[in-house]
């Protein structure tokens, strides 16, 4: 009698092996058909992008990319003013953005009461939460004539002489489009660098403090332990710039041409894609349009691996630290 309940015991726990078994391998495909999925969509945009493109690449080859032309009317397209005003942009976004997102990302982990880290850390959440369409509204309205009267005056009567302040003050150009991308990625920088610093362990500050460290010292081992999210960052921050579309058209004049002074007007690959898509009128039109959609496409992976690249250097820094 045990030994025929022994045997069942046995026999009931294989069945219930062989179905949980069977449910992990069923589980298990199904996360990786959606993996797999992911995949095949982004390969299959890429696929059609490029198969509409043909056109403008069978006509133009390269120097569609090295070419500063774009006349609809010839049919002689060229993309180089675009990449160059979306590269500048999102550079000059990160320029003021990024000192700015540290500093108030570390205020607000490090200094900051809780009475004050609390409703400021909302404002900056808050404020990545505004459409794009808001903020090339108040770009336009407000930023761009407080530009053109008050700050691209004095930059041009004072340091006219560079390169880089040269030409009238317009309002829209390049240092337009380049502050209202870093209004933009500040918050998504700051919101993650300071949830980043948040998860330092506190141990390793309060050893530093210890030891006599001051608190600038303190917090620089803060940072040491969260370069690489403050990276992930940073990336995720310009993945924004390189993309966004509305706010940058409104404020950046859309003119096809490529100018060393911050002053003048300029485009960017996306803004490009949505003023003048649905004036297309021929195919070469719409398939130089498309090629520029795959540049960008292109370029925004080609961001996304390196920031991976940085990603992993600091984290093999870090790990190398913590052995130290």
């Amino acid at each position: 009698m045990e030994l025929q309940l022994h045997e069942n015991t046995v026999t009931g726990s294989k069945q219930k092996l062989h179905t949980h078994n069977f449910g992990d391998v069923v589980f298990k495909n199904l996360l990786r058909f959606f993996a797999f999925l992911i995949l095949a969509l982004v390969i299959l945009m890429a696929y059609e992008m490029y198969a509409t493109s043909r056109l403008s690449i069978d006509k133009f080859g390269w120097h569609f990319f090295v070419t500063s032309i774009w006349d609809p009317v010839q049919k002689n397209f060229g993309a180089l003013p675009f990449i160059y005003g979306t590269l500048v942009s999102s550079f000059i976004a990160l320029l003021i953005a990024l000192p700015l997102s540290l500093g108030i990302a570390i205020f607000l982990s490090e200094i900051a009461p809780p009475f004050v880290e609390k409703p400021v850390s909302f404002l900056v959440e808050l404020l990545a939460g505004i459409p794009s369409i808001v903020y090339g509204i108040w770009g336009f309205f407000v930023m761009v004539p407080w530009l053109r009267k008050s700050i691209e005056p004095g930059l041009s009567k004072y340091f006219g002489t560079l390169p880089l302040f040269q030409g009238a003050p317009y309002g829209v150009g390049m240092l337009a489009a380049g502050i209202i991308l870093s209004i933009m990625i500040l918050p998504i920088i700051t919101s993650i660098s300071r949830d980043v610093l948040k998860a330092v362990p506190r141990s390793q500050k309060e050893a530093a403090l210890a030891l006599g460290s001051t608190r600038w010292e303190a917090t620089r081992i803060a940072l040491s332990y969260a370069r690489s999210g403050i990276i992930g960052a940073t990336i995720l921050g310009l993945g924004r710039a390189l993309g966004e579309t509305m706010a940058v058209t409104m404020v950046i004049g859309n003119r096809p041409t490529i100018s060393a002074s911050l002053l003048a007007p300029s485009y960017t690959m996306a803004s490009v894609l949505a003023n003048e898509f649905t004036e297309a009128t021929s195919d070469m039109y719409i398939s130089a349009l498309i090629e520029i959609a795959l540049a960008l496409f292109i370029i925004t992976i080609i961001v996304n691996t390196f920031a991976r690249l940085l990603v992993w250097a600091a984290t093999k820094n870090s790990e190398s630290f913590e052995r130290l």
